[in-house]
């Protein structure tokens, strides 16, 4: 940490080998004390970590071939690392890594996307969510410094994408997918970006590929986050979205969301 203020971002890398030139050049940009990535898509035994080594940065990550996969980057030592949902079902350990850094629990998640709102896919993506509040429940407290962050696949509000009434059915930002988004929230959250930007419109962390110009156009969605407990989001001092780093060289088609906390 520079003083007292934790730098913490978070980063769909949509394949972290690919991405890893750009992961780099942000590190050394932004020196972030902490970068909550997802889509590593990696099995671990290919996991590019002597990059991050060499610039000075620990790793820990759990992934598989081809989709989905996590891992954390931190200036220090991430401790009490553990990987996945930890109930009696499929713990699902290539979308959640958790453990603490001075002092502050951070929970990292891919949370699943859904496909379709008739699929079985999406109905997964909606138990998950239950899971994930019952995990919450077994380990820690609202008055815990607690940070949740990641791709939740989710836009919460009609401010977080670009055409609310064509997308309303969409998977992401479907009314059963924001009612179980909530259902977490209510647990104790806050969203960090949205406690210190309110009502601003047109802050996007993800711009699809497919779509021509998504980024100059402004055709995006905010389903990108990191939310914290109240003790925690009281100390947020910044947050904002890093859209120059999707204008980069082979971009993900996400960026960095970042929030800084007076600790």
């Amino acid at each position: 940490m520079v003083g007292n203020v934790l730098k913490v971002a978070t980063y769909n890398a949509n394949s972290i080998r690919a991405r890893m030139d750009a992961i780099l050049s942000w590190l050394a940009k932004e020196s972030p004390d902490v970068v909550c990535v997802q889509e590593t898509k990696v099995q671990d035994a290919d996991f590019p970590a002597t990059p991050l080594e060499d610039a000075g940065y620990q790793v820990v990550f759990r992934g598989q071939k081809a989709h989905a996969g996590v891992a954390v980057i931190t200036q220090g030592e991430f401790a009490n690392v553990t990987f996945g949902i930890d109930d009696d079902e499929e713990p699902d350990e290539p979308r959640l890594i958790r453990g603490t850094i001075h002092g502050i629990h951070v929970v990292n998640t891919y949370v699943p996307q859904g496909r379709s709102p008739d699929s079985e896919h999406f109905q997964y993506k909606l138990h998950w969510f239950e899971r994930l509040r019952a995990m919450f429940d077994r380990h820690y407290a609202p008055d815990d410094m607690l940070l949740w962050a990641g791709d939740f696949n989710v836009a919460p509000l009609d401010i977080d994408v670009h055409d609310p009434k064509r997308l309303a059915k969409h998977v992401d930002f479907h009314p059963d997918a924001k009612a179980a988004l909530e259902n977490v929230r209510e647990w104790g959250f806050e969203d960090v970006f949205r406690r210190l930007h309110p009502d601003e419109p047109e802050q996007y962390s993800y711009f699809d590929y497919r779509v021509r110009d998504a980024v100059g156009r402004g055709l995006g969605w905010r389903v990108d986050h990191i939310w914290a407990t109240e003790p925690l989001a009281r100390k947020a001092t910044k947050s904002w979205i890093d859209v120059e780093a999707r204008r980069g060289e082979r971009p993900s088609d996400h960026t960095f969301v970042v929030a800084e906390f007076s600790i």
